[in-house]
């Protein structure tokens, strides 16, 4: 049954941005309309090409053995989500509030959205915060 799936991420170091790359475009790949909604540090990281990068030795390992299992790097796993149809997006207050131009993210976002459109498109759908 494909539906509408919301991933929240406030930060995306390698285990977050791991965990939304991966089941985003599971997803998406499942029929569902999916998006990434990017605030604070994700935004940032997203924006500044950190997007998964391990932070610490534990997400270095856990990166290092994720490479030796073959499993692509959460910012590519990204990259192919949205070739499926993963949106990528965040709140225009939140953006402003990180100090970027909304207009200025068109080709890092897919939508810049005000917040009562962002809660309009949660309605009926799943939502998970990471």
């Amino acid at each position: 049954m494909a539906g509408r799936v919301f991933f929240f991420l406030q930060h995306a170091t390698y285990e977050p941005a791991f965990q939304a790359a991966s089941m985003g475009i599971t997803a998406a790949a499942m029929g569902d309309e999916v998006y990434v909604v990017f605030a604070f540090d994700a935004l940032r990281q997203l924006v500044g090409g950190g997007f998964g990068h391990p932070q610490g030795a534990r997400e270095q390992e856990e990166c290092a053995r994720a490479e030796g299992l073959g499993v692509p790097p959460p910012a590519r796993m990204l990259e192919e989500a949205r070739a499926l149809g993963v949106k990528l997006v965040a709140c225009d207050t939140t953006v402003r509030i990180c100090g970027f131009v909304p207009e200025e993210l068109e080709r890092t976002l897919d939508e810049v959205l005000g917040l009562a459109s962002l809660w309009r498109l949660t309605q009926g759908a799943r939502t998970l915060a990471l």
